[in-house]
């Protein structure tokens, strides 16, 4: 008899969604100021397989900086405390190099233009689907790992792509 490693346990519903297994190498900070942004983009990099932390704001994120790793950081623009760019601005001065997914209504051409090489930023424009986040995500992870050797992917990096039907 074959099983599958994704296999139901008996009696169990069909539609119970099955938690991926992590990949604590490629952990993900989410900076969003709207809690159900920040929510929606946390679960569904969760459920893809990321390792992932959220901040209320670029402040919170800050903290978080200094207390954990992160290979990635997800970050909101128009925030309150501290913006996106002035948040990469922060981790450039402390020669941190982060990549960096800026999500935004408008991009902050100026801002960027002004913090020097903010190579690390790729802009992701609001509104975005759930498949353009995990794009993002994916192709820049994949960036970024490429000098770095047999960093793995998450488990389900090849699933079906997710319904576009969600929109932030």
């Amino acid at each position: 008899m074959m099983t599958s490693k994704n296999a139901l346990p008996v009696g169990q519903p069909a539609n119970v969604l099955i938690q991926p297994e992590l990949n604590p190498r490629q952990r993900i900070l989410v900076v969003e100021d709207d809690a159900a942004i920040r929510r929606l983009n946390t679960e569904i990099l969760t459920l893809s397989g990321y390792l992932v932390d959220a901040a209320e704001d670029g402040a919170a994120a800050w903290d978080a900086l200094q207390l954990n790793n992160y290979d990635l950081i997800v970050t909101d623009n128009d925030m309150p405390k501290v913006t996106g760019v002035e948040l990469i601005q922060k981790l450039q001065a402390v020669q941190r190099d982060l990549p960096v997914i800026m999500v935004t209504g408008i991009v902050p051409d100026e801002q960027l233009d002004r913090g020097g090489s903010l190579q690390t930023v790729v802009v992701l424009l609001k509104p975005y689907s759930f498949d353009e986040l995990l794009g993002s995500v994916k192709s820049v992870l994949c960036a970024v790992t490429e000098g770095y050797g047999a960093m793995v992917p998450p488990p389900n990096w090849q699933i079906q792509p997710l319904n576009n039907r969600f929109r932030l």
